[in-house]
């Protein structure tokens, strides 16, 4: 429900290089270059998850697209503003779907547990959405650096609203320290879910996973 995660691995050899990362140099505005952008991304998702940051060139990226070069350049001046508009819609996307599991906790009329797994299971969705993007971003330590406090605002608001929630739920048991208990149940939901994903389990092994992360959370919640 948060962006943070565990300590990222440092892989200086495959960072973006050290210039400032720029912004795409345009906004599409007609529904086909809005076509054309989505392309590129989707196609640079998986040209840097094969061959990597460092060989993920604009390139192959526009080849993967079907586009030419010179339209990818119309639209990013180079792979790091690529990089940067994925950073923003994966950290946009998890935002929203966040804010949905939030209200859904705050108004539901459903039992801790069964709200708890469809928390567990949309966050588990999401990272499966783009495992080599999330791993690239994460896991590599490439999540460009004027994003990184976009997401420590954004996981400090949830961690803000997850506590507001659990104050109104009679089902989660009082305690002095309303904050801390939502920082860890952010935590935890991040980073078992991302573990999940990044670490390729087999699907037995990530529903046995899903059903212990809900277990411990309940417990930790009505104790």
């Amino acid at each position: 429900m948060s962006k943070s995660r565990s300590q990222p691995l440092t892989r200086p050899n495959n960072r973006p290089n050290n210039r400032p990362i720029t912004q795409p140099l345009k906004q599409p505005s007609q529904q086909r270059s809005k076509v054309t952008v989505q392309a590129i991304l989707e196609a640079a998702i998986h040209i840097f998850d094969e061959y990597g940051y460092a060989a993920g060139t604009t390139s192959r990226i526009a080849s993967r697209a079907g586009v030419s070069i010179g339209s990818l350049y119309q639209y990013f001046p180079n792979k790091d503003s690529i990089l940067t508009a994925l950073a923003e819609q994966h950290l946009a996307e998890g935002l929203a779907l966040s804010m949905r599991l939030l209200e859904t906790l705050r108004t539901t009329t459903q039992a801790l547990e069964p709200v708890l797994h469809d928390i567990v299971g949309h966050m588990i969705a999401l990272h499966e959405h783009n495992p080599g993007l999330h791993r690239l971003l994460y896991e590599e330590g490439l999540l460009p650096a004027q994003l990184r406090q976009t997401a420590k605002q954004a996981e400090q608001f949830l961690i803000e609203e997850v506590a507001r929630c659990l104050s109104l739920r009679a089902d989660v048991a009082a305690v002095a320290d309303r904050q801390m208990q939502a920082y860890f149940v952010v935590h935890a939901i991040e980073h078992f879910t991302h573990r999940l994903v990044i670490d390729q389990a087999p699907v037995e092994f990530q529903l046995r996973g899903k059903s212990e992360l809900v277990g411990m959370l309940q417990r930790y919640l009505q104790a």
